[in-house]
């Protein structure tokens, strides 16, 4: 069975270039990414992971910790770093899982028989700290992903999971949201005290309510 929005994230243990790492005891009570590639020493993914390095401040300052995963094994992955390091000039900071048993790819239903039946997807999982799965993005191994727009989703995420509030399309943080359809006009003025906008009935929107 694949995957799904809300499903809890499979637990592993699995050996990384950080040594031996259990994704739960990783996370803690945070955030995290699990990020798939389909294997070492790739164009796109060299340039992903030199990405992801770059923003790890980024990540951190959201409570979200990076784990990457290729089927690769460790001595290959140590190279590649180094590779990493040197084309994208950074230092990859954070774990990257050897998977050579296809493990955590299977838990993950990483691996598309119509993609390719050996090598990973280039999936991206959202964990929250509930460990339950609040984003799934898979991504053609032609395209690079944009983690600028991982980490808009990750502030999203967490406002919605404190507010009545959803955030509309193309939504940064810092702009107005829109109000949950279950708050009455009633409520607005308590749980929202920098006031509302009523566009239609069923789309109200406010100023984000977790800034000054």
């Amino acid at each position: 069975m694949s995957l799904r929005l809300g499903d809890t994230a499979p637990d592993f243990t699995a050996e990384s270039t950080a040594g031996k790492i259990n994704l739960y005891d990783y996370l803690g009570d945070g955030w995290g990414i699990l990020f798939s590639h389909p294997a070492d020493y790739t164009p796109v993914c060299t340039t992903e992971l030199g990405t992801a390095a770059k923003l790890k401040g980024e990540f951190e300052k959201r409570n979200v910790k990076m784990l990457a995963l290729s089927v690769d094994g460790i001595d290959s992955h140590h190279g590649w770093v180094k590779d990493i390091n040197e084309t994208q000039q950074t230092e990859v900071n954070y774990p990257i899982i050897a998977d050579e048993d296809r493990k955590v790819a299977e838990l993950y239903d990483m691996i598309h028989p119509n993609a390719n039946e050996k090598l990973t997807v280039r999936s991206v999982f959202i964990i929250g700290p509930d460990k339950k799965i609040k984003l799934i993005i898979t991504y053609p191994a032609s395209t690079g992903r944009n983690f600028n727009e991982l980490l808009r989703v990750i502030d999203s995420l967490q406002l919605t999971a404190n507010y009545s509030v959803a955030t509309p399309a193309n939504w940064v943080h810092g702009e107005d949201v829109v109000i949950a359809p279950a708050i009455s006009n009633e409520e607005i003025p308590a749980k929202f005290p920098k006031g509302h906008k009523e566009i239609k009935p069923y789309l109200r929107t406010t100023p984000q309510p977790n800034i000054d």
